[in-house]
């Protein structure tokens, strides 16, 4: 499926230096009174870049390069000059798998395996086998497809996460595919705190071909959700991504604003809403573990979204995810392309790492 929005650079649609620069105003007094959060980064939907012509799996290649040098080079680095595995060999050995990211405990249960059938691996390529076999076991154990088109009439789809992972650029990516689908998707702007957020999701969703739904800035997240849910009833939308805000996910007034968007979207309909989809940044590494967690409790996260992944981050963190919070991934992002926002396939993510 082409999507030719995603192809050409629209100038016009690019924030001006001007409107950057009353954003950068409006973020640098929040920071004054005390109520900004630890990190705060810009979501602008710049033009994409054309999708790169090389394919899915070589995308998803080149983005874990990082791990897949530590999973490769170097465990075939630690066998030179020796036929098997030695307690050095094994220290050094979860001093890599921790390196990438993969997360201490997970890196401890993987070695517990290698340690009791050390004996009968003679070759790095033994080695990397059975990582292979036992890292797969740890992604299949929390991979689930999301809900399949048309269970619901309006699908609606709660979009959480702190500022910066990529929230808005994800809405877009989504709505894009959907509309590709020959579905009718409307976007809500229930972010009305963050400065020129709604503009930014409004691009988007003008370039997806997706409705729009929105307020004034400072308006009530709640009410806006209420309004986009009665005009999906009333339009005969077929999904409903709902934008949120994305303040420090330690702030109890957060988790508390994102509950009252929930009851409401309930309220009005009850089913609803049939996704919480929580956007995590790949480049962040554990942290974005503590954020799910809160989230979850919070909440009851339903799928995870796992942005940036193109080489800048380790993709050990996807590993550690799966393992940690036994929460359906449900795409990956390798790059800025709508294409590069994958599905996640547990199989073809271990062949790339390795």
């Amino acid at each position: 499926m082409a999507f030719n929005w995603f192809r050409k650079k629209d100038k016009t649609q690019e924030p001006d230096k001007k409107q950057t620069e009353i954003e950068s105003a409006a973020i640098e007094s929040e920071i004054a009174s005390g109520e900004a959060i630890a990190e705060i980064e810009q979501e602008t939907p710049a033009s994409p870049s054309p999708a790169p012509s090389k394919g899915l799996f070589a995308r998803l290649k080149s983005g874990l390069a990082k791990t897949r040098e530590i999973l490769t080079t170097d465990i075939e680095d630690l066998f030179k000059g020796k036929s098997g595995i030695d307690d050095q060999m094994l220290e050094e050995l979860e001093e890599l798998l921790i390196t990438s990211d993969i997360g201490v405990q997970t890196a401890m249960d993987l070695m517990q395996i290698i340690t009791h059938r050390a004996s009968k691996i003679g070759s790095p390529e033994a080695l990397k086998e059975l990582l292979k076999q036992e890292i797969l076991k740890l992604l299949d154990s929390a991979v689930a497809p999301p809900p399949p088109a048309g269970s619901h009439k309006p699908h609606v789809i709660m979009i959480i996460g702190v500022n910066g992972v990529g929230k808005t650029t994800t809405i877009g990516k989504l709505a894009a595919r959907r509309v590709g689908e020959g579905e009718r998707v409307l976007i809500v702007a229930a972010d009305t705190f963050r400065a020129a957020a709604s503009e930014q999701l409004g691009i988007w969703a003008q370039r997806a071909g997706a409705d729009f739904v929105r307020h004034k800035e400072n308006a009530d997240p709640a009410a806006v959700a209420y309004d986009g849910i009665e005009a999906s009833v009333a339009r005969n939308m077929d999904t409903v991504f709902v934008d949120t805000a994305g303040r420090l996910h330690t702030k109890v007034n957060l988790m508390e604003e994102l509950k009252k968007i929930h009851r409401t979207i309930n309220k009005r309909l009850p089913d609803a809403p049939h996704e919480i989809l929580l956007v995590l940044d790949a480049t962040t590494g554990q942290n974005a573990i503590a954020q799910a967690k809160m989230f979850h409790e919070a909440l009851g996260i339903t799928g995870l979204v796992l942005t940036k992944l193109d080489g800048t981050a380790k993709g050990g963190i996807v590993i550690s995810i799966c393992q940690q919070l036994k929460l359906p991934l449900h795409y990956i992002g390798v790059g800025e392309s709508i294409e590069d926002l994958q599905p996640f396939d547990a199989t073809q993510f271990v062949n790339a790492l390795f």
